[in-house]
């Protein structure tokens, strides 16, 4: 099993923001792609976590960074970073999206919610 399996470039990202913290009013940190559907989560330092529940629930073992500038990705099955193939743009979030965001439901206390 090689380090492309997993990771799908013709599917485009699910939208620019967490899926589930969109639809629920929650906020992120930093966003992950999930390489072989596109799903985009929040980080493993956000306070819910969405990429790595996406990974676990579906069983999709490679996420992408959705950051401006990030281009790594991030194996689940064996825990480490690789450079891997381009992905059907966008290749992150627009670059006036703020960090953390949503700004409208960024709390006041925001770093001490971080994982």
């Amino acid at each position: 099993m090689g380090e492309t399996t997993g990771i799908d470039v013709t599917v485009p990202p699910s939208g620019t923001g967490c899926v589930e913290c969109e639809a629920g009013g929650g906020w992120w940190l930093h966003l992950r792609r999930c390489a072989q559907c596109g799903h985009i989560g929040c980080c493993d330092n956000s306070p819910s976590q969405h990429a790595t529940a996406h990974a676990r629930s579906t069983g999709h073992p490679v996420i992408r960074s959705f950051e401006p500038g990030e281009n790594w990705f991030w194996d689940y099955r064996s825990s480490t970073y690789f450079d891997g193939p381009d992905l059907a743009p966008p290749a992150y979030h627009p670059a006036d999206q703020p960090i953390p965001g949503p700004a409208s439901r960024v709390p006041a206390d925001w770093e001490e919610q971080l994982h």
